[in-house]
């Protein structure tokens, strides 16, 4: 038997819900850095690194 623990997937609407729960004043901020770290914020921005992605400047 294994024991190694796999990751799911990072989901992106999971970590857009901690977001907006703490911009509604309903989760405290550490808890909403628990929240999109367990959604796998990490995965995203680091694949965003790798692609080269750069924000698009406000019109």
């Amino acid at each position: 038997m294994s024991s190694t623990f796999e990751r799911p997937a990072a989901d992106l609407n999971k970590i857009l819900s901690a977001w907006d729960e703490w911009e509604r004043g309903e989760e405290a901020p550490g808890k909403t850095m628990t929240n999109m770290k367990k959604a796998g914020l990490a995965e995203i921005l680091k694949e965003l690194q790798e692609s080269g992605w750069k924000p698009t400047p406000p019109a």
